[in-house]
């Protein structure tokens, strides 16, 4: 059974840190294409980074660039989105979603129900003092 699992959400204050993992089994990642997703209340499900495992080639929202990494780690399968600076705007259910094969990331990240076989549970972070 393919399966992601989220984790690292929290609470956390203006200006504060977190790094969300999304841990993969029943497949290995390396021949995947992987994305972070969030959708905060009463909004759609918005990509903020996709990674590709082949060539590492990323893309990040406008939302998220200088702020956010996104890095795999192969042996562990698990994906990392390490977040910096985070806004209250930043609020939301944080995603990974995956898709077999070497995806255009931006593609991928802009119209996701497109590509993605596996979705996660979702982990939640809030930003607010």
């Amino acid at each position: 059974q393919l399966q992601l699992v989220e984790s690292g959400g929290d609470l956390v204050q203006p200006g504060g840190s977190l790094r969300l993992s999304c841990a993969a089994s029943g497949f290995t990642l390396d021949d995947y294409t992987i994305g972070w997703f969030r959708q905060a209340p009463g909004k759609e499900r918005e990509g903020v980074s996709c990674i590709s495992s082949k060539d590492e080639s990323t893309y990040f929202a406008d939302s998220a660039k200088g702020r956010f990494a996104i890095s795999v780690d192969n042996a562990e399968n698990t994906v990392y989105l390490q977040m910096n600076n985070l806004k209250p705007e930043d609020t939301a259910e944080y995603y990974c979603g995956a898709a077999r094969g070497a995806i255009n990331v931006q593609a991928m990240c802009v119209t996701p129900l497109w590509y993605l076989e596996v979705w996660g549970q979702g982990t939640r972070v809030t930003v607010s003092s």
